[in-house]
């Protein structure tokens, strides 16, 4: 019964962290939707497989550092900044995409699914090489 008791000490804190969580990730997905000029929800309603696939990768690619962050973090304002430092890096990684595929979202609209695949794939592993980086 200790072991439990010790356990549940350490709620508040879980809640805390898990509310950052989720808080930070809608502003994140917010960010994103205003930065891309697709509507990303409209074309994934339409069945739009390529809107998907790029929309996925981006929130994967965000919720890596993001949860590297939460477990390296020393206090949850330390999250908090290292979560707002993992939006930036998410959105300059669309902005980077774009460079070697122009009119990335135009392709996207008509459902070319490599230019979702490879937005998507771009954020992973930006957000899986930020993680890394936030460990040090």
């Amino acid at each position: 019964m200790e072991i439990i008791g010790a356990s549940l000490n350490e709620l508040p804190w879980f809640l805390g962290y898990l509310a950052t969580a989720v808080v930070l990730t809608l502003i994140y997905l917010v960010i994103y939707m205003w930065v891309t000029p697709h509507d990303e929800l409209s074309l994934i309603r339409d069945n739009n497989l390529a809107a998907a696939l790029a929309l996925a990768g981006s929130l994967v690619g965000f919720s890596l550092p993001l949860a590297s962050a939460i477990a390296h973090s020393v206090a949850l304002v330390d999250c908090v900044i290292w979560g707002l430092i993992a939006i930036v890096v998410q959105i300059a990684i669309f902005y980077l995409v774009r460079l070697p595929v122009p009119k990335i979202s135009e392709r996207i609209e008509k459902g070319e699914t490599a230019s979702g695949l490879w937005l998507g794939a771009a954020s992973f592993t930006g957000g899986l090489l930020n993680a890394a980086c936030m460990t040090n």
